[in-house]
């Protein structure tokens, strides 16, 4: 089983401790969104003027929305995926077919060529003989 691990991260200028089954790494890269997702509200005029549940109000449904974006565009992605998939499946069969369709026509090739030999020799003895009974 993975261990926990336990953080400290500063948020909004307080210090927290975080604890995750995830990385330090991973648990440092989330406080760092949350402090970009402030630093985004203070800079708005009217940040300053909302009392602070409002603002953690706001700023959750925020980061919510951003969540749901990315979640919508994960999902976009894999069904792009998944059509590029049965499409370069699709070109994979059409490839099999056309190349079965090549070596018959080949093979249809190389039979004519056999019957045209066999008639220009046939041509060539009659020929022959024609000019034999002259």
């Amino acid at each position: 089983m993975k261990n926990m691990n336990d953080t400290d991260v500063l948020i909004d200028g307080r210090k927290y401790t975080i604890r995750g089954f995830e990385s330090e790494e991973y648990l440092h890269r989330i406080a760092t969104y949350i402090n970009r997702k402030f630093t985004e509200f203070k800079k708005k005029e009217y940040y300053h003027r909302m009392d602070l549940d409002l603002r953690n109000v706001l700023l959750a449904i925020n980061i919510a929305d951003d969540y749901y974006k990315a979640k919508k565009k994960a999902s976009d992605f894999r069904e792009e995926c998944e059509m590029k998939d049965k499409l370069v499946l699709d070109m994979k069969h059409e490839i099999i077919t056309l190349q079965e369709q090549l070596k018959h026509s080949n093979e249809k090739i190389d039979e004519l060529e056999g019957s045209l030999g066999n008639a220009e020799k046939k041509i060539v003895e009659l020929e022959t003989r024609l000019k034999q009974k002259k």
